[in-house]
Parts: C-alpha cells; sequence; structure tokens
C-alpha cells in the first residue's frame, strides 16, 4: 500500500493578517513545509487541499483572494495534486477519493488546519473509508472556542481535538516520527 500527504487548508486567511488568524498558524505550518519537503525528496504522493467559500457575502476564503490561496510555506509545485473543496470534510465533492485509490493509497499523513473543524471532518472520514491515518498534531492549528459563556484557549481545543482523533481514527505523531 502506498502513503500520501494530505495538506488540508493551510491557507493565508489562517495567518497573522489574515480573515481568520489561528493560534500558532506560523509555527504549524513551518511544521507541515518538513514534512511537505520529505514526501517530495522521497518522490511520495501529495494532495494539496484547499477552501473556497462559495457563499457570495462571506468574508473569508474568496476565490481570487490573496487569503484563499495556500500560503507559501507549502504552496503546490507544478504537478502536485491540488483539489478544490468547498466543506469542511476534504473528501466531500471533491475527487480525492478517487484519485487516491487510483493510487493504491492505503495510509493518509494528514496535516493541516482548523484542528477543530477541516482536520477533524477530514481524519474522522478517512477513518471511514478505511484509511490507516496519521495526523501530524504540531502541524496542524486551531483557535479558541467559546461555549456557554465559557471561552476554551486555543491550545486546550487543539489538545481535546487531537485526544478524540487518536487511538481510534488516527495515531498522532510529531514530524520526526513520520519523516525518519
Amino acid at each position: 500500500m502506498t502513503k500520501a500527504l494530505i495538506i488540508v487548508d493551510i491557507q493565508n486567511e489562517y495567518f497573522p493578517g489574515g480573515a481568520l488568524p489561528l493560534s500558532g498558524s506560523l509555527p504549524a505550518g513551518q511544521r507541515a513545509s518538513e514534512v511537505l519537503a520529505h514526501f517530495r525528496n522521497t518522490k511520495q504522493p501529495i494532495v494539496h487541499i484547499q477552501h473556497v467559500e462559495q457563499d457570495p457575502n462571506s468574508s473569508f476564503f474568496v476565490a481570487g483572494s490573496v487569503g484563499v490561496d495556500i500560503h507559501e510555506l507549502v504552496r503546490p509545485l507544478d504537478g502536485e495534486t491540488h483539489f478544490v473543496k468547498h466543506t469542511p470534510n476534504s473528501f466531500v465533492g471533491t475527487p480525492l477519493l478517487q484519485h487516491l485509490r487510483d493510487l493504491n493509497v492505503g495510509e493518509l499523513v494528514v496535516v493541516g488546519m482548523m484542528t477543530h473543524m477541516c482536520i477533524d471532518s477530514t481524519v474522522r472520514a478517512a477513518f471511514d473509508l478505511d484509511f490507516s491515518v496519521e495526523l501530524v498534531g504540531e502541524a496542524c492549528a486551531t483557535y479558541q472556542q467559546s461555549y456557554n459563556e465559557t471561552t476554551l484557549p486555543a491550545e486546550v481545543i487543539q489538545a481535546t481535538f487531537l485526544a478524540a482523533l487518536d487511538g481510534t481514527f488516527a495515531t498522532v505523531r510529531t514530524v520526526e516520527e513520520v519523516t525518519s
């Protein structure tokens, strides 16, 4: 079985100056770029996923805007696979599943943003589709969340979602573990 890297939504909107800056987006993007470099060097399949909003009234991920662009840390090279999605789950409305099946991929390494939304949705879907998933936690980022007048720091959201995914839906790994 082949292993593939899935880079989910590492886009300018999530970095300082973007419409939805995440806590730790720059370090997470840098770690994701290390994983990407490893996959490029070892000539393993790479899939870039980019979220483009379809709502014409949206203030983020607007088609043609600088914010919707994939961040320079992980920008696709010519010939690398790139799919556009419109929902949190990278498999919905994209040719991702067929592409992976065509390449005989059985194992995924996932990095990206936002941990609590698109990473969670994509990893759970991959598990349901019988993929083995390694999630590189330090190459993902999120932001603080509020519920019922309680605000939870980004670090708590990040740890909670990684803990929920680890063991059943994925194995959470470090950059060093997936690149050695």
